[in-house]
């Protein structure tokens, strides 16, 4: 779907973290809808290197991107004569930024906050050097335990990861006051859809839930899941708010999500409705008590008046729109 009317034709945009979950969607968007622009992907491709929670450090993977046909370049935000090259070669109108370290368990405090907040800081001097629009990935996890519905203003961040995202949205605030650029920060909350697959553990709960139950075992929930709520955004909905914010009424530190919470359990239940196998579930304790939120629910009040967003997914309606991508990674990369 095509969200707005605008002719790209001529403007080059460039896509941070390209080749991760957001940004290839953002990648493929363009090219469906608006195939006269010009999009630059940036990625750090996954090298093998781990955190020491032994997830991946980058989870940018080249199966998000068959199929793309504008330009990849394969490199590090935190690279400063990778950015002056970009700068040099490239004359930017967009800039979306999806490049972090995204893993909210990690505990390297000095790689995610160079990472997330000091060269997010280079690539908005860029953007504002180049009259770029900025549009860039905040998170939901900016609010911690703060009381549902989570409300710009109200964050009380518990990880490292979330502090970052924080510490963007405050920076953002004043290159707004300052600048005369459009700059857009997108808090995401629970995103599902096609091209996570490749985040491996921090993948959604329902492409898990979906292999578990596709192998004929008992789902893993934590204790009380039914209890566990969380604001679960399809991808579609992300990409719509993105596109939006390249023209905001107002720039901005915006929510994205559907504004209702719903239950892990939840997820299971569809997903065993909708493939026809019911197998029992398994409950386990949740080993991230104290890091964990237990109820998120965007406050969408505000986005849909500053870009006249509105959510188009119910999480009954993204699951079925996402189950026959689960079902081919089944079959391709789990069996």
């Amino acid at each position: 779907m095509r969200y707005i009317d605008d002719d790209l034709k001529g403007k080059t945009i460039l896509i941070t973290g390209g080749a991760g979950f957001i940004g290839a969607n953002l990648a493929f968007y363009f090219q469906e809808n608006h195939p006269d622009a010009h999009v630059v992907v940036l990625d750090s491709f996954r090298s093998g290197e781990t955190l020491s929670n032994g997830n991946l450090k980058s989870f940018g993977h080249f199966k998000n991107l068959i199929g793309f046909s504008g330009e990849v370049i394969s490199g590090d935000i935190n690279d400063k004569a990778l950015l002056a090259k970009l700068e040099r070669d490239y004359d930017f109108d967009y800039i979306f930024h999806e490049a972090a370290i995204s893993d909210t368990t990690a505990l390297e405090q000095d790689l995610m906050i160079r990472t997330n907040l000091n060269a997010y800081k280079d690539l908005l001097d860029m953007a504002v050097r180049q009259g770029a629009n900025m549009i860039y990935a905040s998170s939901g996890a900016t609010y911690g335990n703060a009381p549902s519905p989570q409300t710009v203003g109200r964050e009380a961040p518990q990880n490292v990861y979330g502090f970052s995202k924080l510490m963007m949205d405050h920076l953002s605030r004043d290159y707004i006051q300052k600048e005369k650029i459009g700059i857009v920060g997108l808090r995401y909350f629970n995103v599902y859809g096609p091209r996570e697959y490749f985040k491996n553990k921090t993948s959604s709960m329902v492409v898990q839930f979906g292999h578990q139950i596709l192998s004929g075992k008992n789902p893993k929930l934590f204790e009380g899941s039914d209890e566990i709520l969380r604001d679960f955004i399809y991808i579609e909905d992300v990409v719509q708010a993105n596109i939006l914010a390249m023209h905001p009424k107002e720039n901005g530190i915006y929510n994205v999500g559907t504004g209702k919470a719903r239950s892990f359990q939840s997820i299971v239940d569809i997903l065993q409705d909708q493939l026809a196998i019911h197998t029992p579930c398994e409950y386990i304790p949740n080993p991230f008590v104290g890091r964990y939120q237990f109820h998120t629910e965007a406050d969408i009040g505000s986005t849909m008046r500053g870009l006249g967003y509105k959510s188009r997914f119910e999480l009954e309606e993204g699951i079925k729109a996402y189950l026959p991508e689960i079902k081919r990674l089944f079959e391709e990369e789990v069996e």
